[in-house]
């Protein structure tokens, strides 16, 4: 059985990247290598979660939570745009804000069938 710390490192970081990716290019109009360079990947991965190749999540995306999980996003991609905060700082302010919304629960029962332990409840 997967834990879930590893729905977060298989699903959610990627997904956090994906959307931050897309904000900062498309909102904030930084080129692909500098979002990489921020983010400590190549700039190919960067090109893959802008063209929806990686991070992808149905799952998420039709959720009725995900919106609430995008506003937070453009306020991290503001932050990290403005050189108000680092990417590993809002990489970690936005994991907190998908297990707290319960997005977490609904991409691990998703993953696994099974209801997610509650060891994550309170972070």
């Amino acid at each position: 059985m997967k834990i879930p710390c590893e729905i977060v490192v298989w699903y959610v970081l990627p997904m956090i990247r994906r959307e931050v990716s897309k904000e900062l290019v498309y909102t904030h109009g930084m080129t692909q290598a500098e979002v990489a360079r921020r983010f400590g990947v190549t700039d190919a991965a960067i090109s893959q979660y802008l063209k929806k190749k990686r991070g992808g999540n149905a799952v998420v995306d039709e959720s009725p939570l995900y919106p609430q999980f995008q506003e937070e996003v453009k306020i991290s991609a503001a932050r990290i745009a403005e050189d108000k905060s680092d990417f590993s700082n809002e990489m970690c302010r936005l994991c907190c804000v998908v297990k707290k919304s319960g997005l977490l629960a609904v991409i691990y029962k998703a993953q696994t069938g099974v209801t997610p332990p509650n060891c994550g409840a309170d972070a």
